[in-house]
């Protein structure tokens, strides 16, 4: 088989997974903060779960990246999902035994999906070359919107069958998470062979061409990694309280699962023009429109009457958007840079510390809204994202290659 053949074969299977992790993903979005808000029976904790998901999510991107780098993409991320899969069911099992440390457990377990779900973006890019990576990276990041858009819109209807099985209906998400998990897991583990990264250490040619040499790029794993950081810190912190900030206005879960579907879709759903973008105008422009649009979608967010769904849809359409420019933009910067005999080990490095910026986000979101609201929070996360602009550009400028 080719290599060009062998490409399109892994981004078919990588693609298919990741329709079913998508909806595996949305259920946590959805439901969680609601979830702990009602079994701690406090605002202040509701961004506990977001924190703890991010720091599963952390964990398990270190030991994806690391076993991947080991034994090959196909067994870093069959292991993560199956361990979202156990998290996700852990959690409909300590919501319906009422049993908080279980609960909390449980929350971090179910990290690892968000965690895989995001390394199998690599997985796209191992057979490609540099000038195709945005393109290649974007095509998985797209496949994740049929699920991660259709499994807000099942919040209601899993609720009710949760309920009719004697499970709280905010649990009832993540029964479908668990499945959606374990699926996707399956998928890779009957089809992603031959392996992309163990066929990529054979091909000479993958690697960064002789026309754009290693030190050019020095630098753009740390240009790369502080946009992700960023982005994902602040998508987080202003995602994880709007479904609360939602409920407290009388918004029932029907429009909070639509406005969360809108987010996760403009999280992945422009991800093909994402790709051309990065390939044609360079990483560094796209990751600084990343952090505009950030700042739009925060100032949105905070000046949207509480009674309109349509902006605060917008306010998370943006958040969604600036949050999809860094990831793709970052990631091509991260994989161009990163040398192939580590490419997976710093991989699974950076998304640690992405993953650790969402729990900090998760956790401080909680809390700022309780002291200052959700307008404040909205606002500051915008002005944050901003940071990312004098960063990558000042990489830029000390290695020109790294917008290529």
């Amino acid at each position: 088989m080719s290599v060009q053949a062998l490409h399109r074969r892994t981004l078919a299977v990588v693609m298919a997974s990741q329709v079913f992790s998508g909806a595996g993903l949305a259920a946590g979005v959805t439901v969680g903060a609601l979830l702990a808000e009602q079994m701690f029976d406090t605002t202040s904790l509701s961004g506990l779960p977001a924190a703890l998901f991010t720091a599963g999510s952390a964990a398990t991107a270190l030991g994806v990246g690391r076993l991947s780098q080991a034994l090959g993409r196909r067994a870093g991320l069959v292991s993560g999902y199956a361990a979202g899969a156990l998290g996700g069911a852990g959690v409909v099992l300590a919501a319906t035994l009422a049993n908080l440390p279980l609960l909390l457990l449980s929350f971090l377990v179910y990290g690892a999906g968000t965690a895989t779900n995001l390394q199998a973006r690599y997985a796209g890019a191992d057979l490609v070359a540099p000038e195709g990576r945005g393109r290649a990276i974007s095509s998985v990041l797209v496949a994740v919107t049929l699920g991660a858009v259709a499994g807000p819109n099942l919040v209601a209807p899993m609720g009710t069958i949760a309920e009719r099985w004697g499970i709280p209906a905010l649990a009832g998400p993540f029964l479908l998470a668990a499945v959606a998990y374990a699926v996707a897991g399956a998928v890779l583990f009957a089809f992603l062979r031959p392996d992309p990264l163990l066929v990529s250490r054979t091909l000479p040619a993958v690697e960064t061409p002789t026309t754009r040499p290693g030190p050019r790029f020095t630098g753009s794993v740390a240009a790369g990694a502080v946009t992700m950081v960023l982005t994902q810190l602040v998508m987080v912190a202003v995602m994880t309280m709007t479904p609360v900030h939602m409920q407290a206005h009388g918004h029932d879960l029907h429009a909070t699962g639509l406005v969360i579907a809108v987010h996760i879709a403009a999280m992945y759903l422009p991800s093909p023009i994402t790709g051309i973008l990065v390939d044609r105008l360079g990483r560094v422009p796209v990751a600084v429109a990343s952090g505009v649009t950030l700042l739009a979608a925060g100032l949105v967010s905070a000046t949207a009457p509480t009674d309109s769904v349509t902006l605060l849809a917008v306010a998370l359409a943006l958040l969604g958007l600036g949050w999809n420019l860094g990831l793709v933009a970052g990631t091509a910067m991260i994989t161009d840079s990163a040398p192939l005999r580590s490419r997976a080990k710093t991989q699974g490095a950076v998304d640690l510390c992405v993953a650790l910026a969402g729990a900090g986000g998760g956790i401080a979101s909680g809390m700022v809204v309780a002291a200052a609201g959700y307008a404040a929070l909205s606002i500051g996360g915008g002005v944050l994202a901003l940071a990312v602009i004098p960063f990558v550009a000042r990489s830029a400028r000390r290695t020109p290659g790294v917008t290529a």
